[in-house]
């Protein structure tokens, strides 16, 4: 699958644009439209790709264009479609970008027209690439195997046990809140214990949980 440039981009690829409540992190439980774009620089979405891939628990679908509002769209499209789905004029619109690797599609241009429009911005991203300045909020997850280069933000939040991955070594990063999230995979009871111990083990970090799963929300 093709991704637009970040420079010359005319389209986005999205996978798929809805409005819910934010499952995990510090904004967990606050209403939120979420912009998944298509593709990821660690995996390309395909099961057939998910052995030799960098990452390989991702537990989310962002192949292809096909999901609720998904589809190409030129950025006041793209705006407009997020302007639409939030349900409230008494609160500014609250989007979360995701992937996949929405840093991949991210541009100066989306951030000003987000903004033009009063649209508060926050980012979950794998953090080896550089993202445009004007972001609110931005959630870095680490992936083992990976060369980060994001560095700071508001929050980080590292999937545990991951082969690779030592949340020690990111005490010192510059972030204002950290999360341990347990993997969900075919040990995820002795996950979230083991996440829990870590917590309390090492109390800079604080628990994340999926509660979308939880309460059965997309």
């Amino acid at each position: 699958m093709d991704l637009p440039s970040r420079s010359m981009s005319k389209k986005y690829a999205v996978k798929e644009i809805y409005f819910t409540l934010q499952g995990e992190g510090h904004h967990s439980g606050r209403p939120a439209v979420f912009c998944r774009f298509s593709g990821c620089n660690l995996w390309s979405g395909r099961e057939e790709d998910r052995a030799t891939a960098i990452c390989r628990f991702c537990d989310t679908d962002f192949w292809g264009t096909d999901g609720e509002n998904g589809g190409k769209y030129e950025l006041d499209e793209l705006v407009n479609k997020i302007l639409d789905i939030w349900p409230s004029s008494k609160a500014s619109p609250f989007v979360v970008f995701t992937g996949g690797e929405p840093a991949l599609q991210m541009t100066t241009h989306l951030i000003q027209a987000l903004k033009s429009n009063q649209i508060e911005i926050a980012i979950e991203t794998n953090g080896t690439m550089a993202l445009p300045e004007g972001i609110d909020w931005i959630c870095m997850s680490p992936k083992a195997n990976t060369e980060i280069v994001l560095k700071s933000g508001q929050e980080l939040k590292i999937v545990y046990p991951q082969k690779g991955i030592d949340p020690l070594e990111f005490m010192d990063w510059d972030f204002e809140h950290f999360y341990i999230q347990p993997m969900d995979d075919e040990n995820q009871s002795q996950n979230i214990q083991s996440c829990v111990a870590y917590c309390k083990q090492n109390p800079k970090f604080k628990l994340s949980l999926q509660t979308h799963k939880i309460l059965d929300i997309p």
